[in-house]
């Protein structure tokens, strides 16, 4: 099972503050006791919403804002996706969060990724069309 691990914004991810080197330090060897253990696949951490921007739709017809978004604690500042047994297995990894992040007041999301087209109702023909996407998606980050 795959699992989206987000690290939510708070006051000073969104207004861009430098990680300390303790910080740094400790989530790279956080990252890569995940990496030895064969069950991190990727993560990255994001930009405050200053820089980025969102679209909302209504009847179909796009609306864009620009950020910074006002409420921090409903904010992304990272991810990393977790490839473990169960959501137990998901939380016990996170619950080693390095210590130094957010002076220790961080909040952590969990949530399982959908990654067999059937658990969505997907038809033969949709489920075809999604792996024929995931391949070429594949090939081109080779």
């Amino acid at each position: 099972m795959k699992f989206l691990v987000i690290r939510k914004a708070d006051a000073e991810t969104e207004a861009f503050t430098m990680p300390s080197k303790q910080l740094i330090d400790d989530m790279q060897s956080y990252n890569e006791s995940m990496v030895k253990a064969g069950i991190m696949r990727s993560g990255d951490g994001l930009m405050p919403s200053a820089r980025g921007a969102r679209v909302s739709f209504s009847k179909g017809k796009p609306t864009v804002i620009d950020g910074p978004f006002a409420e921090a604690k409903e904010l992304i500042a990272g991810f990393s996706i977790l490839e473990v047994g169960s959501l137990q297995e998901a939380i016990d990894w996170v619950k080693k969060w390095p210590q130094s992040d957010g002076h220790g007041n961080v909040q952590i999301e969990i949530r399982q990724l959908i990654t067999d087209p059937e658990d969505l109702g997907f038809t033969p023909e949709q489920v075809e069309r999604v792996e024929l996407l995931r391949q070429k998606a594949s090939q081109q980050q080779q």
